[in-house]
């Protein structure tokens, strides 16, 4: 035993932010957080504080707070968090340093949030997932209710691909959107086998525990599929997770599902710290393979919410009900919902797409700061 590293003082690591409808590129920043420690601390900010200086959340504070502590890679979670990254904060926590991603986040008057633990050292960067952010997802929900549905050519067509760039232009992440249109498109997240090897334990379950199944499309991950999840564990030793590809989801439940491609959904899924295994694509219904292919499945579950059938018309959980090893999970979070999300945007359709102009107003003036803090930083 090396008795230097064990007697080593752990190194805690503080993150703050909205993870507003939390998804992998937060994941993803976590992920490369804790990297960088032994114990990361997770401030996350109230209503309140987004609203005075992005706008209003999308997720309520406990929903945002449950879901990041969800994240299997986050020790602690702080709520009600300061928007402005103080010293005293890090103290507070015995962090020795604060990680954000490599982009400014500032105050409504522009300050950037993070000028005190620069200046003091105690500032780390991590790199800034490409190709997905809350700001998207919105854009993406909010078209939810525009006619680019029906320039769906096929039920296999992909969901996101019709999405024409002009009807994103209010939405674009690019802070250059108002400047040259051509830079105004959907973000098309490309996958890769590293990205699936960082997010997955590569887990496999020990002699004697007790598998359980479950499945689903798991688009826009939330609280309702965390507690689902959660409960789905402790029915078991060892949680295996049918996440469906894209064409089936867009094909039984119709309009323009899944939003997040399936990769996406995957790596948000695989982020969860109840989650074990996942099977990419999982068949809509469980047969055979699914039971006894990857792991011999003790007990598959279901959450206590209807569910279509499959396009053959039935039953997805015909088979494990003739075994008995189904199982009805009960689900106080059932009523949060990938389809009320969707809602609470639609309903307050005007708020968010001010907030979103909003949005792309301050982003161009923190691409200016970020210019010149590059600037300052090559000049010393």
């Amino acid at each position: 035993m090396n008795t230097k590293s064990s007697s080593r003082k752990p190194i805690r690591v503080w993150v703050d932010g909205c993870f507003d409808m939390m998804h992998y590129g937060h994941a993803n920043a976590l992920r490369q957080a804790k990297a960088m420690g032994d114990f990361l601390v997770v401030g996350v900010h109230s209503d309140a504080e987004i609203e005075k200086h992005k706008g209003p959340t999308v997720m309520k504070q406990e929903e945002r707070y449950a879901a990041v502590a969800a994240c299997k890679w986050v020790d602690l979670v702080v709520e009600d968090a300061p928007y402005f990254t103080s010293l005293d904060v890090l103290d507070s926590y015995q962090c020795e340093f604060c990680v954000h991603g490599d982009d400014i986040t500032t105050l409504a008057d522009g300050t950037d949030c993070y000028q005190a633990v620069k200046d003091a050292g105690r500032y780390r960067e991590c790199k800034r997932t490409q190709g997905v952010s809350t700001t998207e997802l919105v854009g993406r929900m909010l078209l939810m209710t525009r006619d680019h549905h029906r320039r769906l050519s096929t039920s296999s067509t992909s969901a996101l691909a019709s999405i024409s760039n002009e009807d994103l232009s209010t939405f674009s992440s690019s802070p250059s959107r108002h400047l040259n249109s051509k830079e105004t498109k959907v973000s098309h997240f490309l996958p890769t086998s590293r990205r699936i090897v960082q997010f997955s334990e590569g887990k496999e379950p020990n002699p004697g525990d007790k598998v359980v199944y479950v499945d689903g499309t798991f688009d826009v991950f939330h609280i309702g599929h965390i507690e689902f999840l959660k409960r789905a564990k402790a029915l078991g030793d060892y949680l295996l997770v049918g996440v469906h590809d894209d064409q089936t989801v867009n094909a039984i439940k119709g309009v323009n599902y899944p939003l997040m491609n399936l990769h996406e959904r995957v790596l948000s899924v695989l982020a969860c710290r109840f989650v074990d295994e996942v099977i990419i694509g999982a068949p809509y219904s469980v047969d055979e393979n699914v039971l006894s292919k990857v792991y011999n499945v003790d007990i598959v579950a279901h959450g206590n919410t209807s569910f279509l059938p499959d396009l053959d018309n039935k039953d997805p959980y015909e088979i494990p009900r003739n075994k008995g090893i189904y199982q009805e999970i009960i689900n106080p979070s059932a009523n949060i919902t990938t389809a009320g999300i969707i809602d609470r945007i639609i309903e307050h359709r005007k708020k968010y797409e001010e907030r979103q102009m909003r949005k792309s107003q301050k982003a161009l003036l923190e691409t200016e700061a970020e210019h010149l803090e590059k600037l300052r930083l090559g000049n010393n």
